[in-house]
């Protein structure tokens, strides 16, 4: 549907991490069983394999960081080995300010440019600004997830801020500036707040010749601002809690995805978007949204739609991880020769242990407490 040019963000922060690998240990024979050559490892467990996660016991033997093979075996290894997840929507400049504005409305928290938000990210140092984003990105991480999308507030300082957020650490960030053409330029693309707060033709066009990443928000509060957010022809929407019978045929003619994220629609009091049947018309991504009002934790996000939600476990974790990945431009389906992006669980932990279906036990009943280890590329043992 649209042509990606480079995350310009995350290969520069890339280019500057140390390399330390403390998350994904060469030695970690727990985790690797047997070392292999060429800086591999072999992970062994119950692995939801491919885009369908069938569930099969064996070994991923990972080389070079990639995915050389995975091998049916017998074993007895109590683990579940999944897709890393993708946070397909942060805000996680907020992370300054957690809890912060209990009992307001969404236009007094959020709302460009004087809601509490915008507000409290005018008043921080870069340096807190920069320590906050670090500690969520970290947590992301420690909770599985590989990649997310931000919606970066701030301008280019935002950008930067962020990008050194990034420097050490081994997770993907496609990274949207917000409020300037100069900002799309120094990052992966443009995160639009919504129609009704500007026009932006211009910056979509600009978006659009730079070959970057073009997201808005729509329909989060009402529907007044989903057509228009549809004549700006995106890569993708954020929220669509009032999407309505015609919208979903133009989704479906269009094939823009939705990026849904209850729990926060539901904090700020909106309402709760339509997943099940967003999904029957284009392809739905989750995300947490502003680490102000919600942990960025997938598996929360995953649990919190299971149960709100008929849709199956299959379907909603391909929508923390397949579908965000394919927006994003990353692959973590786990199929030989992909780059190997793991969340490893314990299925003996306390909360894991005798569960029947792996796949609901990741969705409905995991956390990041069952989390033994996270493989990601340019964690160190990969590279």
């Amino acid at each position: 549907m649209f042509a990606l040019g480079a995350h310009f963000v995350r290969t520069r922060a890339r280019a500057r991490a140390d390399h330390s690998g403390e998350n994904v240990s060469a030695n970690d024979s727990a985790i690797q069983g047997e070392r292999r050559p060429n800086a591999g490892m072999e992970i062994e467990g119950t692995i939801l394999r491919g885009h369908e996660f069938e569930p099969i016991e064996g070994r991923i033997v990972v080389e070079d960081g990639r995915i050389e093979a995975i091998e049916e075996t017998t074993t007895d290894a109590d683990r579940i080995v999944s897709p890393a997840f993708v946070n397909a929507h942060t805000h996680i400049g907020d992370s300054i300010a957690k809890e912060a504005g209990g009992g307001l409305s969404l236009d007094e928290l959020v709302a460009p440019p004087d809601g509490l938000k915008h507000r409290l990210l005018r008043e921080a140092s870069h340096e807190e600004l920069v320590a906050a984003m670090e500690r969520t990105i970290q947590f992301m991480h420690d909770g599985g997830t590989a990649a997310f999308c931000e919606f970066r507030e701030g301008g280019v300082e935002g950008v930067r801020a962020i990008e050194d957020a990034l420097t050490d650490l081994p997770v993907d960030a496609t990274v949207l500036g917000r409020e300037s053409i100069a900002a799309m330029e120094a990052s992966d693309g443009f995160g639009a707040s919504g129609a009704r707060d500007a026009d932006f033709a211009d910056e979509r066009e600009a978006t659009r010749e730079a070959g970057k990443l073009f997201g808005i928000h729509a329909g989060e509060r009402d529907a007044d601002d989903i057509d228009a957010a549809f004549e700006l022809d995106p890569d993708f929407l954020v929220h669509m809690v009032y999407v309505q019978s015609n919208h979903l045929d133009r989704l479906d003619e269009e094939g823009w995805p939705v990026v849904v994220c209850p729990r926060s629609n539901l904090v700020t009091g909106v309402g709760l978007p339509p997943i099940a049947e967003l999904a029957e018309h284009t392809t739905v991504a989750l995300g947490t949204d502003n680490a102000m009002l919600n942990s960025a934790s997938m598996f929360r996000e995953m649990e919190f739609t299971a149960k709100l939600t008929d849709l199956s476990a299959h379907e909603i974790l391909r929508m923390a991880t397949i579908n965000g990945a394919e927006l994003l431009d990353v692959d973590v389906a786990i199929e030989t020769g992909n780059t190997a992006r793991l969340c490893v669980l314990d299925s003996d932990s306390h909360n894991l242990a005798g569960a029947r279906d792996p796949v609901r036990a990741v969705v409905r009943r995991a956390g990041v407490g069952d989390v033994e280890r996270v493989v990601l590329p340019d964690d160190g043992a990969n590279s």
